[in-house]
């Protein structure tokens, strides 16, 4: 029984199928190794899906390692595994076809197979004939159900071959139905198709077939999610997607937005009851094993999916968030979010206050001077909306009367070194006080701020020393007021983690290293004070 609807979730009579490890690693430069899959799979079965399709074994020696290895290290509690395949080839029984074998010894409790339902695609690409590919549908499909597995049919391209032969296309499904395959998935291969277009189809096919159906998007008309919810409603029970939209050209459809949608906006529950909570976190986690980063605006898990800007939209949310989201954010896993910029009010000053525990709404002056200094800070190049460490010092520096000071800084420099015919080398020198005493290190790097980074961490270390753990993990810089060349005025974002959490702190200058070293500045003090260091003079 699902909680929040009422309803009782029978998976066998809606599937949601998973084919990121499969159709997903194909998006271009998207590398998977045996044991990024392994860890993938993990991840995904945590959401709840029914079905995790982990390659193609027999065809690709890294997916016949892994569901070997899959065999002995993946205790799945929600999913199944499914191996991808094809029908045996023309003129070859299925008992006979090595890459039959390797589906049948796979481990895997259902195969997945793919089979040309286009007559052009069966007569120039197989190189066979239209009776010849039923054939080929039929054998595989008995084969592998009277050995025990249970069969999808992934029917590919067709949509397309639906438009150019209808009688045939359609006979392709029958015929896997009729051999035992339990779902027919019609594939928009080619991702050419609307939702009015897909729902006409996804009827006939019903009506003339009886088969159960399936649908598989692809997203190069942008409609891949569209399309799979109007697959469902003329009624289709098994859909397939990626997380995160991974695929070939423009991707797959979403599965997490696919899944959403059915249980938020059309309250038919898809997955055990709570797994969509899980849905951002998932979706982050398999985003950093695919070391391809998230999209912020991916609908319901990106980090801008409920992030304010406009400071009407802030006033509105602090009377009731619901105003200006279409959903609770928790439903998903996710946060709302507000982004402090020169389009703040005075209301989204308050509500990024409160979120970061700083209660401003008893002081209107306060609340002003804020809104006034980030406004004219904005006008000079610096953005807080995604520096919500430098934004909370400057929040500590209002409030608390002053920036907390963990050290005083005397003088730092750089020095690049270069030679022909060798690479530059940076030497940066940093003076300062701190813990009563007065320090000099000089730092090396591949740079002047990787340079500047190392001197600055070896001095305030020594008074510090939690600042080892402190480390640089990611680096922006953007050119602002690009029409004056060399001397436009520079941004850096910078992301630091202490191994636990991270925090972005941001600097502008007239040249990247001054930019630099004011984004490292905050990135310490920040840090410190997160860990509950005294500062001088306190």
């Amino acid at each position: 029984m699902d909680t929040q609807t009422g309803h009782t979730l029978d998976r066998e009579a809606f599937h949601v199928y998973d084919t990121t490890l499969r159709d997903g690693a194909q998006q271009e430069g998207l590398n998977l190794s045996v044991l990024d899959k392994l860890h993938i799979a993990r991840a995904i079965d945590e959401l709840g899906v029914g079905f995790i399709e982990g390659g193609w074994p027999g065809a690709n020696p890294k997916d016949t390692e892994f569901f070997r290895r899959a065999r002995e290290e993946l205790d799945l509690r929600n999913a199944q595994l499914a191996a991808f395949g094809a029908t045996r080839r023309a003129g070859v029984r299925a008992a006979d076809d090595p890459l039959v074998a390797a589906l049948r010894d796979s481990g895997a409790t259902v195969v997945t197979l793919v089979a040309k339902s286009h007559d052009r695609h069966v007569e120039l690409a197989l190189r066979t004939t239209l009776e010849e590919n039923l054939a080929m549908v039929r054998d595989t499909v008995s084969h592998l159900t009277t050995e025990g597995q249970r069969v999808f049919l992934d029917a590919e391209h067709f949509f397309d071959g639906y438009r150019d032969n209808r009688d045939y296309a359609l006979e392709v499904l029958r015929t896997a139905a009729e051999a035992g395959a339990e779902v027919v998935a019609l594939c928009d291969t080619n991702g050419g198709m609307l939702p009015d277009w897909v729902s006409d189809v996804v009827l006939d096919v019903l009506e003339s077939t009886g088969a159960r159906v399936g649908i598989h998007c692809h997203n190069d008309t942008g409609c891949a999610v569209a399309n799979s919810l109007a697959a469902v409603k003329a009624g289709a029970s098994h859909v397939q997607g990626t997380l995160n939209g991974y695929g070939e050209r423009t991707g797959n459809a979403d599965l997490v937005s696919v899944v959403a949608n059915l249980e938020l906006k059309l309250a038919r529950p898809v997955l055990p009851s709570g797994s969509l909570r899980e849905a951002t976190r998932v979706a982050h986690a398999v985003a950093e094993v695919t070391n391809v980063p998230p999209s912020a605006r991916q609908p319901y898990v990106g980090v801008s999916a409920f992030a304010h800007k406009a400071g009407l939209h802030a006033s509105a949310i602090k009377v009731d968030p619901n105003l200006y989201q279409h959903m609770d954010p928790m439903d998903v896993g996710n946060d709302m979010r507000l982004l402090v910029s020169d389009m703040a009010g005075r209301a989204s000053i308050e509500l990024k206050g409160a979120e970061l525990g700083f209660d401003l709404s008893g002081d209107k002056a306060l609340v002003t001077r804020v809104t006034d200094r980030v406004k004219a800070m904005e006008s000079r190049g610096y953005t807080f909306e995604a520096a919500d460490a430098s934004f909370e010092l400057l929040l500590v520096e209002e409030v608390e009367g002053g920036r907390p000071a963990y050290f005083d800084i005397e003088t730092w420099r750089v020095i690049t070194d270069s030679r022909p015919s060798s690479e530059a080398t940076s030497e940066a020198t940093v003076k300062l006080r701190a813990g009563g005493d007065r320090i000099v290190t000089v730092g090396e790097g591949n740079g002047p701020v990787n340079a500047l980074d190392h001197a600055l961490r070896q001095a305030i270390g020594r008074a510090y020393p939690e600042v080892q753990k402190f480390e640089l993990i990611d680096y922006k810089v953007r050119i602002l007021d690009q029409g004056h060349g060399t001397d436009a005025i520079t941004r850096v974002l910078i992301e630091t983690s202490d191994g636990v959490s991270s925090w972005v702190t941001v600097g502008v200058g007239a040249n990247v290293i001054e930019a630099s070293w004011e984004a490292l500045l905050d990135s310490m003090v920040f840090g410190l004070r997160r860990h509950g260091e005294t500062p001088l003079g306190a």
